[in-house]
């Protein structure tokens, strides 16, 4: 706290302590995971990793909300930002619901398809669904008005939540099950609604949107929501496909692979979230968009190629201090791993700032390649190290194809200018 009112002396710009809030927040999600790791083995940790991983899916399934939420409060005012946001409560509340139940009643055959050891982990889980949507619509509320101060207090509130009420669970009462993880991902959910803006719920607004207005949202809906099941696959298939392929002392090592590799991606992460609010306000502003979208991606090559670089110096001394020596057999993996996270992230920023833009075309290629990936994977598994290749070969020809598309189009649009001069 001492640290944080010392920052806020210094005069940090609100996204700048939103950006040192989103360093903290993934630090704690790391912490929990390597803390899980070390406690629980290779085996154990197997099936803590799929509930972290229905999580990450769970997560980006919302996101589908807050993004369109967070355009939207920027380009909406008064009276039709609040019938929007009535209406994307109740759409979201709706899906939660829906979502939640499904996961509920299909507990014991997702408990068949993962070979995990209880049912009752996902039906916990599936209970606490509605309020993580509800929970997204909210974050999109302030990630759009830019209230990054709120936006950062959410992220916390979740994050501490679970890692305390989880890690409380199993020191004080021994119990080293997944139903224990469950538990503490449902009540973060609750304390990830910390705050809320409750004056903006409103089921009885009687205010409709005009017909272009209202195909503008759709629209968005429908392509975010496309675009959020490329993520879904992406970054999510591999955990699950090798779950289903290896066994559980395999399907471990894997999991503590994945996630010392994807430190890049969520690093990116905070920068997706400050993208997409900045451009769209640009484009209303009638300003050029392209400075942010080259500033961005820089950031992310940097920090990928450094976290690449130590992870191919440092393999056993990473995977050692992080999760220990049961761990080790993933070394020689580490480095690809990180490599085909970082060509992702790096892909993505273009995905998500074309998104915001209202362009679609690179998120269609994004879900061409993530569906290339989960083939690719499904054909060739053979071992675990094919699996990181057959990874690294779908990123590379994703990135390569969204960097084509942008210089192609940049070209298309400075011809359109000087044209019209």
């Amino acid at each position: 706290m001492q640290a944080i009112s010392i920052l806020k002396s210094k005069k940090l710009s609100p996204e700048q302590l939103f950006m040192l809030s989103v360093l903290v927040v993934n630090g704690g999600n790391y912490f929990y995971n390597l803390i899980l790791g070390r406690l629980l083995g290779p085996e154990l940790f197997a099936d803590a990793a799929v509930l972290i991983t229905f999580l990450l899916v769970l997560s980006f399934v919302a996101m589908t909300f807050q993004l369109v939420t967070a355009k939207f409060s920027v380009v909406f005012d008064n009276e039709i930002f609040r019938s929007f946001i009535s209406k994307v409560y109740k759409n979201a509340s709706l899906v939660g619901f829906g979502l939640g139940a499904s996961i509920v009643v299909f507990a014991s055959q997702l408990q068949q398809i993962f070979n995990t050891t209880s049912s009752s982990m996902f039906t916990i889980f599936g209970i606490g669904v509605p309020l993580y949507f509800i929970m997204s619509v909210n974050r999109g509320v302030f990630q759009g008005n830019k209230e990054f101060k709120s936006l950062s207090m959410t992220y916390q509130a979740e994050m501490l939540s679970r890692l305390i009420i989880t890690l409380g669970l199993i020191f004080l009462f021994k119990i080293q099950s997944s139903v224990v993880i469950a538990l503490g991902i449902l009540f973060s959910f609750g304390f990830g609604l910390i705050p809320f803006k409750f004056k903006n719920i409103s089921f009885n607004s009687t205010l409709v949107m005009d017909s272009v207005k209202s195909k503008q949202v759709k629209s968005f809906f429908i392509i975010t929501a496309f675009y959020e099941l490329t993520q879904i696959i992406i970054n999510n298939s591999d955990i699950l496909l090798v779950k289903h392929y290896f066994d559980s002392y395999e399907a471990g090592l894997y999991a503590s692979l994945a996630l010392i590799g994807r430190i890049v991606y969520f690093i990116a992460w905070m920068f997706v979230m400050l993208l997409l609010p900045t451009v769209v306000q640009l484009k209303k502003e009638g300003k050029s968009t392209a400075p942010i979208l080259f500033k961005y991606v820089g950031y992310i090559s940097v920090i990928a190629s450094l976290i690449i670089f130590g992870c191919a110096l440092f393999p056993e001394l990473a995977i050692r201090l992080l999760f220990g020596d049961s761990y080790l057999a993933m070394a020689p993996l580490l480095w690809k791993y990180a490599l085909a996270t970082g060509l992702f992230a790096i892909s993505n920023i273009f995905a998500y700032y074309y998104l915001s833009l209202g362009r679609y075309i690179p998120v269609i290629i994004s879900g061409v390649f993530g569906m290339l990936q989960m083939g690719l994977v499904i054909f060739f598994h053979s071992s675990l190290e094919e699996v990181v290749h057959m990874q690294i070969i779908a990123m590379v020809l994703l990135l390569i194809i969204q960097v084509i598309f942008f210089i192609v189009d940049t070209g298309s649009n400075n011809k359109a200018i000087r044209a019209k001069c």
